[in-house]
């Protein structure tokens, strides 16, 4: 079986982090792990309270996994302090962590912000190297190159930016501001346009982290990147096309569509 390890913050609604982590491995087939970096109280209408985790005990969950179920891919979600960020890249570089997918969470769904300014160069330096693949949307994407983000062209100047500045692929999500569904996937190979289903539903609460989740997955599975890119967007919209409405906010995905 495959094994998917997390690390992420706690979504106690259960739309995000963690939470959706695990539903979106389950629903791959596969065995999910998770290592909590960070507790929140938060539902869809937004993010009321957070207490990071302490960044040795966050090591402990790390070396726990590696040394008893040694996980084929890992996905990064929120880790809102720089000594965290630390801790988290001095594991997985002592335990040689294979298939990284960095989500660089800096803004929840409802708009609150979830890393902390100082963490950002953490971010860039110590995470982003280690991976495979980042996900950034537009937004995250936009602080990462320092510039604002207006259409396609942009896109793909600041993709480029971030591959060289990280030395890793980056998939670059439209949607936030473009208008469109269109990914941009940035590698050492090549760049490449991967057009999605824009579908009308407001409810798009953690679909960040299901995302990054989905390719973590197939990564693991032994898939290409672009492959697993494509299947995991294909997961994403029957998750948004199946209407699920939970919550008075920007509610989240049927996670379990596939049923």
């Amino acid at each position: 079986m495959v094994k998917i390890l997390t690390i992420a913050g706690s979504d106690c609604s259960g739309g995000a982090g963690i939470q959706a982590d695990l539903k979106t491995i389950a629903a791959h087939g596969a065995y999910g792990m998770s290592v909590i970096t960070a507790l929140t109280a938060q539902n869809t209408t937004g993010v009321y309270g957070v207490r990071d985790v302490d960044p040795d005990f966050v090591a402990r969950q790390i070396d726990c996994v590696f040394e008893d179920i040694r996980p084929d891919a890992v996905k990064i979600g929120m880790v809102s302090r720089a000594d965290i960020i630390e801790a988290i890249a001095d594991r997985l570089h002592h335990h040689r962590a294979a298939h990284v997918v960095v989500d660089p969470v800096m803004v929840s769904t409802s708009g609150s912000a979830l890393l902390q300014a100082d963490a950002i160069d953490a971010l860039v330096t110590r995470l982003m190297p280690m991976a495979e693949l980042i996900t950034p949307n537009i937004p995250e994407a936009e602080v990462l190159w320092g510039r604002a983000i207006h259409g396609a062209e942009d896109m793909e100047r600041a993709a480029r930016s971030i591959f060289e500045t990280t030395g890793c692929a980056v998939l670059l999500k439209g949607g936030h501001n473009v208008h469109t569904a269109n990914d941009l996937l940035y590698t050492d190979a090549h760049s490449l346009w991967i057009r999605g289903e824009r579908i009308d539903n407001p409810n798009t609460h953690g679909t960040g982290c299901t995302l990054s989740s989905a390719i973590a997955c197939g990564l693991g599975s032994g898939e290409p990147l672009e492959e697993a890119v494509r299947y995991a967007k294909a997961y994403i919209s029957g998750a948004l096309r199946a209407m699920l409405d939970l919550g008075r906010g920007s509610g989240p995905l049927d996670h379990m569509w596939q049923r």
